[in-house]
């Protein structure tokens, strides 16, 4: 189940990016609005493009994916949960080793 929305989302996501890559940019609307007498800032756009309609397709396609795998991702167990305690075996206690002293070099 997670492999397919993966593979859902990665596609979504690449045709997200390739639909947005083809639009026309509405920069100059945006900059004219504030020093020319453009009416496309708030007001109506006109008819939504082909293009326009495919990138909120592909938008909620990936939305919908993330969320999804979120879920998928969140409702597996720990790890620590998942293995069963290991046998503790007494392990021997060992006793700290004093330094031995070094004999002074005689020449």
């Amino acid at each position: 189940m997670a492999t397919l929305v993966i593979i859902i989302h990665i596609l979504a996501s690449l045709f997200l990016i390739a639909v947005v890559l083809l639009q026309s940019g509405k920069g100059a609307e945006m900059g004219a609005a504030f020093g020319g007498s453009s009416q496309t800032l708030f007001g109506s756009r006109g008819a939504a493009t082909f293009l326009n309609k495919l990138t909120t397709v592909a938008a909620v396609v990936f939305m919908l994916t993330s969320l999804t795998l979120t879920m998928v991702t969140t409702k597996t167990t720990s790890v620590i949960k998942q293995t069963a305690p290991a046998d503790q075996k007494a392990i021997p206690q060992q006793i700290p080793q004093q330094p031995i002293p070094q004999q002074p070099i005689k020449r």
